[in-house]
């Protein structure tokens, strides 16, 4: 498989095929939040297992620098030579996987400041391992906890999973706008031939709810298991302006409704 990667990026590195999780951060000047997220990827005992792809998003800070200077992690390192939003971050990050995984590999999508803990990869896996597709790493699963998070954070989150479980009703999902998921490689690879480019269009923190809208056209088995994100230890602030991702998520949400469904082809490995 060959997919070629959108234009301006700048991959170093070269990563293995075969059984791997392979971890996508979408990074913007997160510098100072790296080390330690890289120093946890470090000391899990399935590290050897793990290809982390920093997707450093036109930082105007080291954290390109910062990424590549890690040790004890398989890091690979992918460069929009200018900011181009979290979506394509992650789509970036997506597409450069995709051209070197293995049908049985993992691709987990997770924040890069640190509020997420690489730890959960494991349940992750358990969770694929017995049958599912896509895994959510939820806030609203028993178990999760967002109280860390500032108080308008947590509304919308809220707000956001109400409105998308009325409208779009995902069997599986309660936190659609979740960052941190697991995905079969294969399940993203079906997705990936049929919209290409368009795999990922939303420039902001919506593609994780665009993305999931449209892997629900392959029919794939969603679970989530419990997040506790910790936002406490996050240095910086947010870069999450929340009318503009409110606006976002509307917009979205009617493109989806007017947007026909793709070809029934879609379902199934043979697709």
């Amino acid at each position: 498989m060959s997919i070629p990667l959108p234009r301006p990026v700048e991959v170093t590195g070269q990563a293995r095929d075969g059984g791997r999780t392979h971890v996508v951060l979408p990074a913007y000047n997160e510098a100072a939040n790296l080390p330690a997220l890289l120093d946890r990827f470090a000391a899990l005992e399935f590290a050897d297992g793990v290809t982390v792809w920093v997707v450093d998003d036109g930082s105007s800070d080291d954290t390109a620098a910062v990424a590549t200077a890690a040790t004890g992690v398989d890091l690979r390192l992918v460069r929009h030579e200018v900011n181009r939003g979290l979506g394509q971050a992650v789509h970036s990050g997506l597409r450069a996987v995709l051209r070197v995984a293995h049908p049985d590999d993992i691709v987990v999508v997770m924040d890069a400041d640190d509020t997420h803990d690489p730890a959960l990869i494991e349940p992750l896996w358990a969770e694929i391992a017995t049958g599912a597709d896509v895994v959510i790493c939820s806030r609203f699963a028993d178990g999760g906890d967002d109280t860390t998070a500032p108080p308008a954070r947590r509304l919308l989150s809220r707000c956001a999973a109400a409105l998308f479980r009325r409208v779009v009703a995902v069997e599986g999902v309660v936190d659609f706008t979740s960052g941190f998921r697991a995905y079969r490689v294969s399940l993203l690879d079906r997705a990936a031939r049929h919209w290409g480019e368009r795999l990922v269009e939303e420039k902001g923190f919506a593609c994780m709810v665009e993305l999931l809208l449209k892997l629900r056209h392959c029919e794939p088995v969603i679970r989530e298991v419990p997040l506790l994100l910790r936002y406490d230890r996050k240095l910086g602030a947010s870069k999450l302006r929340l009318r503009r991702t409110l606006a976002q998520y509307l917009r979205l949400l009617v493109r989806d409704r007017l947007a026909p469904p793709p070809h029934w082809a879609l379902r199934g490995p043979g697709a």
